[in-house]
């Protein structure tokens, strides 16, 4: 607006000049001196305007230097620097105004889907039934029964607590005259045979496989914090102190910790991660209050397996480089600065995601409503040509096929789009925000069309975190770093039941009884007990 005023100034001048040159009033000296003045102010205000345009330049420059490329190339086979410009060329506006018309077209031509109409399912038929006949106030000899109409309705009872009572026969025997024979029983009491006591969860410890799995799950997957579990137990008469129920949860937490690691390793064996990370209240010893932690969460796409990994609560950019050392492969992520290393790592291809970039417009709208709705059409139509590829059941090459045919052209025209409409907002505002966001890894966003098994946002991942942002609301915080620890591992372990559709309360329970045996042989593989090898060795 600045440069437009002193350019609409300069003119004005220039008129003023011309007007006293043509008027002859017989002061020549007068209108000379005049126009050496006028001459002057416009030569001032024509370096004023030039320094403002180099200004302006640096500026732009500044803001959109940190891309190592300043669009994404023409062809998306190669992603070579381009060199194009700002300006959208007629070949690109062409290939985004035909890849717009086949999605319109396919939009319209495709089959209305049927609405499914909700059908109840019967209850399990070993649910005890307990029947409750009613019959007619009126009733009398005179009628004839002739069927019944039955109606289910699911009700509930509070939970049971049993004992489990393991009875070992003793069994005495006769004396050995065998010498040798009495040399192999020298470790037991003599004539006294007994059956050896199984494994136990934890040693010397009452608390059963079952219970431990109740006391895990209330609190990580149904967020129940341990004090009201103690007052449901309370409630059918069992008394349980809180100091009793902490060193179960610790002991719990202690015997699936190997389980959790294995669990680790295998994740970061593929090569295709999404990573985010979330907040988790944590208490500070020293401070005497709860501060805001970290809890790191990566996932494995294609081996559909997450784990939760803490790290003193820290979100530094050393944590994530630690962790993932020696990763290889795609890293999804939001446009958090810690990961922008990865752009520098050989044999990491850091992927962007959509969804974050959509979730900035939409918080646009209210400041910039035209701005902000063509940007969210334009990343609608990217989604749009995700849905035609699942429609038509594409595999991993067709998909980045079609993206490459479709979705790449308008990722080309909305990138140039976003430079242009940038100079036309208040940069510190939302859609100046959103568009400066967007812009900055618009090379990671773009990369997802390399390959069909990518995914275009991290909405996954975000899932994989929503139990963790449920249960802060409910336990409020962890008592200290060891406790968040703990709970990083529980939540990798159940957040892998959710993905793989495992009973977690059957699954915990098993694990439970047998992983004792496994931490004591080390030929036995940790991770046949993880849920999805669990559940296909349980079948049937």
């Amino acid at each position: 607006m600045l440069i437009h005023e002193l350019l609409q100034q300069r003119d004005e001048l220039y008129g003023e000049l011309s007007r006293l040159r043509n008027t002859d009033n017989g002061t020549l000296e007068t209108i000379e001196s005049r126009n050496k003045e006028l001459e002057a102010v416009i030569k001032e205000q024509d370096d004023k305007i030039r320094q403002l345009t180099d200004q302006l330049a640096w500026y732009r420059r500044k803001l959109w230097s940190p891309s190592k490329e300043k669009f994404i190339p023409e062809d998306p086979n190669q992603r070579k620097i381009d060199f194009d410009g700002l300006e959208l060329l007629p070949e690109e506006e062409g290939n985004a105004r035909e890849a717009d018309k086949e999605i319109i077209s396919y939009e319209r031509q495709k089959p209305a889907k049927e609405k499914k109409k909700a059908v109840r399912l019967p209850l399990p038929e070993d649910l005890r039934r307990e029947e409750e006949i009613i019959e007619p106030e009126d009733k009398d000899e005179n009628w004839v029964r002739i069927g019944e109409e039955v109606t289910e309705v699911l009700e509930h009872k509070p939970g049971e607590l049993y004992v489990r009572r393991i009875i070992r026969p003793k069994y005495a025997v006769k004396p050995i005259a065998n010498q040798e024979a009495e040399e192999a029983n020298a470790d037991e009491e003599p004539g006294v045979r007994v059956a050896t006591l199984p494994l136990m969860p934890l040693p010397r410890s009452n608390a059963g496989a079952s219970l431990l799995a109740e006391l895990l799950i209330n609190k990580y997957q149904h967020h129940l914090p341990f004090h009201r579990q103690i007052a449901i137990f309370k409630q059918i008469g069992v008394t349980l102190p809180a100091s009793t129920i902490n060193g179960w949860f610790q002991g719990s937490c202690d015997l699936l910790r190997a389980l959790f690691f294995r669990l680790q390793e295998i994740v970061l064996s593929s090569d295709y991660i999404q990573v985010d990370e979330s907040t988790v209240p944590v208490i500070h010893s020293k401070k005497s209050r709860t501060v805001k932690a970290y809890l790191w969460m990566v996932r494995s796409v294609m081996k559909n397996m997450v784990f939760f990994h803490y790290d003193k609560g820290s979100r530094k950019q050393k944590v994530v480089v630690n962790l993932l050392k020696d990763f290889q492969g795609a890293i999804q992520t939001d446009g958090y600065e810690a990961y922008s290393i990865y752009e520098q790592k050989k044999g990491v291809l850091l992927l962007g995601c959509w969804a974050h970039a959509r979730r900035k417009f939409e918080e646009s709208l209210k400041e910039d409503k035209t701005g902000a709705e063509y940007a969210l059409a334009q990343i609608g139509k990217l989604y749009q040509v995700e849905a035609m590829a699942d429609d038509q059941e594409l595999d991993y090459e067709q998909r980045a096929e079609l993206r490459k045919r479709l979705a790449y052209p308008i990722m080309r025209a909305f990138e140039k789009w976003v430079v242009n409409y940038y100079p036309k907002v208040f940069p510190k505002g939302r859609m100046g925000k959103a568009l400066s966001y967007t812009y900055s890894i618009f090379h990671r966003l773009s990369r997802y069309h390399l390959d069909g098994r990518y995914k275009p946002d991290n909405n996954l991942a975000e899932n994989a975190i929503r139990p963790l942002a449920i249960g802060r609301k409910n336990y409020l915080f962890c008592g200290n770093h060891e406790a968040a620890e703990n709970a990083a591992v529980i939540y990798s372990l159940l957040g892998c039941c959710k993905a793989s559709d495992v009973n977690p309360r059957e699954w915990l329970t098993d694990v439970l009884t047998k992983i004792p045996a496994y931490n004591n042989d080390y030929s036995l593989d940790l991770a046949d007990l993880l849920p999805h090898n669990w559940k296909q060795s349980n079948k049937g």
